[in-house]
């Protein structure tokens, strides 16, 4: 049972990280601006699930791991405001980032949702011990 904790437990951190890289590219939907203060789009973030072994390979027991990565594949979305501070002098141009906002909000539901299973599985695992408990008595 403890293994069923542990793996519901390290679930649960991924999924809470999961939902912070999500609200963080929602905030950052409209930065163009990089942490130096020059003109960049940010670039969305992605949070990449593994399980991972931690006992060898004959006791196996997996937890789930995270890696968050930056999405390089798109580029900027260009966007025509010459009275913008950050456009480009030559074209007026904007490189705002590539963020869907629909899909980020669909991310966080299933982040959410996935969050909560864990959750649950946390507490069908809590009543299963209890019940052991009571029956050991």
């Amino acid at each position: 049972m403890l293994r069923a904790l542990d793996i519901s437990r390290s679930a649960l951190v991924a999924q809470r990280e999961r939902m912070n890289i999500i609200a963080g590219n929602i905030a950052n939907v409209n930065t163009t601006r990089n942490a130096k203060g020059e003109p960049e789009a940010f670039q969305r973030r992605y949070v990449e699930f593994f399980s991972e072994s931690t006992h060898g390979k004959k006791n196996v027991e997996s937890e789930v791991g995270f890696r968050v990565h930056v999405d390089q594949s798109t580029g900027p979305r260009l966007v025509h405001d010459p009275g913008h501070p950050d456009a480009d002098p030559e074209t007026g141009y904007v490189a705002f980032p590539e963020i869907n906002l629909v899909n980020e909000f669909a991310d966080a539901v299933l982040a959410s949702r996935a969050y909560e299973a864990n959750t649950s599985a946390i507490q069908m695992t809590r009543q299963m011990a209890e019940q052991t408990l009571r029956l050991l008595q």
